[in-house]
């Protein structure tokens, strides 16, 4: 079950790090979020986090500490959406996020 966790998780933050480089969607999300000048260092440290989950398969220390610098990030997308007022729907992904790379982090061994 951690491994289909672990790919999950690891997919999907490959999947918006990369969209952080090409997606105007998200381009202007990050606007909207007022963190315009930080989409491409998140959007690296994204693809870092998701490399090193996959890494965590032969180096399971090295997937808990990725976990754990994404949940982190997670926390903080939680507080910025709260900041910009958006409401429950768009704050469940980064909350949903948040538990999960900390389940990874903390539990998953």
């Amino acid at each position: 079950m951690n491994n289909a966790i672990t790919l999950f998780s690891a997919i999907s933050f490959l999947a918006y790090g990369t969209g952080c480089f090409t997606s105007r969607h998200l381009q202007k999300e990050f606007a909207r979020f007022g963190l315009s000048s930080l989409r491409r260092l998140i959007g690296f440290l994204q693809i870092c986090g998701a490399l090193g989950l996959l890494a965590g398969y032969r180096f399971p220390l090295l997937g808990q500490m990725a976990a754990g610098g994404l949940a982190v990030m997670m926390l903080l997308a939680i507080l910025v959406r709260i900041k910009i007022r958006d409401g429950f729907l768009k704050t469940t992904p980064a909350v949903l996020f948040f538990l999960v790379n900390g389940y990874l982090a903390l539990l998953a061994h």
